[in-house]
């Protein structure tokens, strides 16, 4: 595939990839933007609201 190489060790298993991104920038994005929401699958919850609440108390968040 144009724009893609794989990087293989002595013994020719691949492991790892080139990409261009040029090429393929906007699709590496999501694929590391999916990759880091399944990463961070299990971290725990802040509430929206303790957030806004933390904002504040920072005076980074009006109201």
């Amino acid at each position: 595939m144009e724009g893609i190489q794989y990087v293989t060790n002595d013994k020719g298993k691949r492991v790892a990839v080139m990409i261009d991104l040029k090429k393929y920038g906007e699709l590496w994005e999501d694929f590391y933007d999916s990759l880091t929401a399944r990463l961070r699958a299990k971290e725990p919850r802040e509430t929206l609201e303790s957030v806004k609440k933390h904002l504040r108390k920072q005076g980074k968040l009006g109201g």
